[in-house]
């Protein structure tokens, strides 16, 4: 997951929120000299002095920041001179730059390394930062200038990317309110400040729901069908956190292998209601009334810019083009997904019967459970047999190696640059030329502070700035089953593809070389942007890639063929049933955000959805939208379809890859880091990708990989 929450002067907030003004600096804050934010970093590389910012930093420094990008906004809505691309939108692009260095840092904590303290203090800091964006989007005299500009633009004589910069101005300010009257402003102003309050108190709660809940076990016998690595890490969680027994909670590394492979069916159910019934328990974390406060202020803020529905507003800009095309889209890999998923559903049910499940219909918790001993018979693979060729260490040594023989990029740990937590790995990243390109973080274990899942941001962004080419700080966030007293950390392969797959990301941001920061690395259309993580997740299915670094942690043997081909023939392992998954919570996405929100609770919306696109029956007291991160807190509102038509792009590019000799042959890389990586999003995406590809893409390389046509 791509999660863009830097603030730039004119920017989108996405994951900013607010439910208090901001509060005036105490004595007990430091003065301005003293406060890291303010001087030059003296850090390697200018990174953020992680070491020395203080809680207590943030507001005087955020303060500040919005005081000097407003004088940077007056000088340009009072510069005497005519309106030029240099004078209006390329200083509008650079100004706000303290804001941005704070923002950064900020929002990459509050979801890293959170803390209540941190929480309030990004809920005082918001609705400044939210009225901020709205004195510059609103900005009658700005939006003049740059109209004028843009009425230019025929015989400005501007290349390309400065073209794209022009364009994306204008429409940033078009699109978000500087067309509409005095009443018109300040109601968008209110629903403005209102959803960010909203999104933050989502996720906080979501975060809560996590981090509460913890199923100990103290009988050995309710273990059963539990690998050693599951038990083990359970009796290291108990242990921290003072328990007898063994400690199940709702994070990544113990409630999947909990689900898969636990006997006693019981305990499943528990420990599945309990994570899907996060925010959804009429308790002080309770997210339905947020959901449906959001989807009404959305649909409102939607007709106000003069667009039909949320989905209408979002998706104008995307690479899909309109809510109709998305709709037709998910509908349609419903028709192929849906079929398959039947058969391979009534296949698991057939199997589970066969092995002692004696109830009519599979319920949710049984899924994974009986999908992995189905696995094991037929293909003789499961988790307990790949762990130990993917110690952490070495798979992150091994994607260094798949970037290294694909771009020439090559990784070397740093233990000087400061860092948010003592467990986050730092690493200088140069060119095939020594040239020096990037910092690189990875955090790659889960803590009470950290919300779940993964994803990447910047620290700091790539620009061009007075000559000088500013390279990126660019973090990559998981959540990966942890070491214990015995063993390395020893990742599943679905944690391999998760690592592969941020760093995917990664590299669109450490290898973005444009001149405009709104521009660069991952600043493309939610559409576009999994494009590059998703196929460095094909290369954990290849032979070449997977024997650079899968190799067994204690004996050093490289993973055999055999190993390899069941990966392979694995791989679409009950894909139906996998891709209907994911098109239930597109469709969720665009039921909330593309009709007319009409009062339905939850329960409904996912009612509805789940008539098309869900076979398993419906249980009372679970949903899945009180937690959906994504869409009510993370910025893909509108959005999540996205990740199954970038399945769609990265598919057919990796048939390019491959059809040009993988590893080996630098012509589809070369294509591909010249045309996506570095290019972010200073073209059109088709057009980018028709560059790399040579034409448009088909869908039906991603049908043929899932196994959904021949």
């Amino acid at each position: 997951m791509f999660n863009h929450q830097r603030i730039k002067q004119m920017g989108v907030l996405l994951a900013a929120v607010a439910t208090t003004s901001l509060a005036q600096p105490s004595p007990s804050q430091p003065k301005m000299s003293q406060n890291p934010f303010l001087v030059p970093y003296v850090t390697p590389h200018k990174t953020a002095p992680f070491d020395k910012i203080q809680n207590a930093d943030y507001l005087p420094a955020l303060t500040e920041g919005l005081s000097l990008g407003r004088k940077d906004i007056d000088a340009i809505v009072n510069n005497p001179a005519k309106p030029t691309f240099e004078n209006t939108i390329v200083a509008l692009e650079d100004a706000g730059d303290l804001l941005g260095k704070v923002t950064s840092v900020l929002f990459n904590l509050n979801s890293a390394e959170t803390s209540p303290e941190l929480q309030k203090i990004v809920k005082e800091a918001s609705p400044m930062l939210s009225e901020y964006r709205n004195d510059i989007t609103l900005n009658e005299k700005l939006f003049a200038r740059i109209k004028a500009v843009y009425e230019q633009r025929s015989s400005l004589k501007l290349d390309p990317e400065s073209a794209m910069l022009l364009e994306k101005s204008y429409k940033r300010f078009s699109r978000n309110g500087a067309n509409l009257d005095a009443k018109g402003k300040e109601r968008l102003r209110a629903l403005d400040k209102e959803l960010s309050q909203l999104s933050l108190q989502f996720g906080e709660n979501a975060l809560n729901e996590t981090n509460e809940f913890v199923m100990v076990i103290t009988d050995e016998k309710e273990l059963a069908g539990l690998p050693d690595f599951a038990r083990e890490a359970a009796k290291s969680t108990a242990k921290q956190k003072g328990k007898e027994g063994w400690a199940f909670t709702l994070q990544a590394p113990s409630y999947g292998p909990f689900m898969q492979y636990a006997d006693n069916r019981d305990l499943r159910k528990k420990l599945y209601m309990a994570y899907n019934s996060r925010g959804f328990q009429g308790n002080k974390n309770d997210n339905s009334a947020i959901i449906q406060k959001m989807v009404n202020l959305r649909y409102e803020r939607a007709n106000l810019l003069g667009y039909k529905t949320h989905a209408d507003f979002i998706l104008e800009e995307s690479m899909a083009g309109s809510r109709d095309k998305v709709q037709g889209f998910l509908n349609e890999l419903v028709t192929y997904a849906r079929p398959a998923a039947e058969r391979q559903l009534l296949e698991l049910t057939t199997y589970a019967k066969g092995h002692g499940f004696t109830d009519e219909k599979l319920q949710v918790w049984d899924n994974s459970y009986y999908a992995e001993k189905l696995k094991k018979e037929k293909y003789d693979l499961d988790d307990e047999t790949l762990k130990p060729y993917f110690k952490l260490e070495n798979v992150l040594n091994g994607v260094f190696t798949v970037a290294n023989k694909l771009y020439g990029v090559t990784f070397k740990e740093r233990k000087d640059i400061p860092v948010y937590n003592p467990e986050v790995k730092t690493f200088d990243v140069f060119d095939k030329d020594g040239k020096f390109l990037a910092v690189f973080y990875g955090d790659y274990f889960p803590r009470p502070g950290k919300r779940s899942g993964a994803w990447m941001n910047n620290v700091q962004g790539q620009k061009i700035e007075h000559g000088e080419n500013i390279r990126p700080h660019v973090v990559n966030v998981c959540n990966f089953t942890r070491p214990t007293d015995t063993k390395p950390s020893l990742l599943t392969f679905y944690e391999v593809t998760t690592l592969f797959h941020e760093f995917g990301h990664g590299l669109h941001g450490m290898l973005a070389n444009g001149k405009y920061e709104s521009l660069s690395g991952t600043s493309v259309p939610r559409d576009f942007v999994e494009l590059p993580s998703q196929v460095m997740e094909n290369w954990c299915y290849d032979p070449e890639a997977l024997k650079l670094f899968a190799k067994h942690y204690q004996t050093g043997e490289v993973i055999p063929n055999e190993l390899i081909e069941k990966i392979r023939a694995s791989q679409n392992f009950l894909a139906g049933m996998a891709n209907l998954r994911q098109l239930r919570l597109g469709l969720i996405d665009m039921y909330y955000h593309g009709n007319k929100p009409n009062g339905e609770s939850v329960s409904d919306v996912e009612n509805k959805v789940d008539s098309v696109a869900n076979l398993f029956p419906r249980v009372q007291g679970i949903a899945v939208s009180p937690s959906f991160s994504h869409i009510f807190a993370g910025g893909y509102s509108a959005g999540y379809y996205s990740y199954k038509w970038s399945e769609v792009l990265d598919a057919d590019a990796f048939e390019f890859f491959k059809e040009k000799g993988g590893l080996e042959n630098k012509a589809a890389a070369d294509s591909f880091r010249k045309n996506v990586l570095e290019k972010g999003g200073t073209e059109k995406p088709m057009e980018l990708y028709k560059k790399f590809r040579g034409r448009e893409p088909s869908p039906k390389a991603m049908l043929r990989r899932s196994g959904l046509i021949l």
